[in-house]
């Protein structure tokens, strides 16, 4: 090869290395360093600003207070018209409300207690459901609450006498995690 096609071929092969390693500077500086790189600690990182409101007040609606005719202390109540429970605190405040799609059997008004619960079971309607607490019996027909896994909820206008109270997955937690056996449970109207 001739001395001045070896100059090329050496200034060509320089000239390329310098691009490479440019390039490679740019994108090792613009990816994080996996090697050397900490996990940032949540304590120090820069408080989040507020989510951006509109002129209106954000404010969310007031819970259904808690029947007063349901006695007092620590309890569960369960209102049938308003087709609603309360999981109340000692304080006699609730600690959560919400809403329930009934049986087709419902228990007569009065005063109950959790007489049996299981994790997860088939319903009378054939679902698969969770976090099962039962509470009483009417005709041969056992009633509690329940949810159901796939989040379903039983057809109101069903001809099948059920006791299932479907609820929520998560509300179901909430009743698992608040109704241990004995729990006293209020029927209202």
């Amino acid at each position: 090869m001739p001395a001045k096609s070896s100059t090329i071929v050496t200034a060509l092969t320089t000239a390329a290395v310098v691009v490479v390693g440019v390039l490679g500077y740019q994108a090792a500086a613009s990816a994080p360093d996996t090697l050397t790189q900490t996990r940032k600690d949540p304590r120090h990182s820069a408080p989040k600003s507020p989510p951006e409101r509109s002129g209106k007040k954000d404010k969310a609606p007031a819970a259904a207070p808690v029947p007063p005719s349901s006695g007092k202390g620590r309890r569960i109540v369960y209102a049938l018209d308003a087709k609603r429970v309360w999981l109340v605190g000692a304080d006699g405040k609730a600690v959560r409300t919400y809403p329930v799609t009934p049986s087709t059997v419902s228990p007569p008004l009065g005063a109950y207690a959790v007489a049996s619960r299981s994790v997860s079971v088939t319903g009378s309607d054939g679902i698969a459901i969770e976090h099962v607490v039962r509470f009483a019996s009417v005709e041969g027909v056992t009633v509690g609450f329940s949810a159901a896994v796939d989040g379903s909820m039983p057809d109101p206008g069903s001809a099948k006498r059920t006791g299932g109270i479907r609820e929520s997955r998560a509300d179901g937690k909430a009743m698992w995690d608040f109704a241990l056996h004995g729990t006293k449970v209020v029927v209202v109207s």
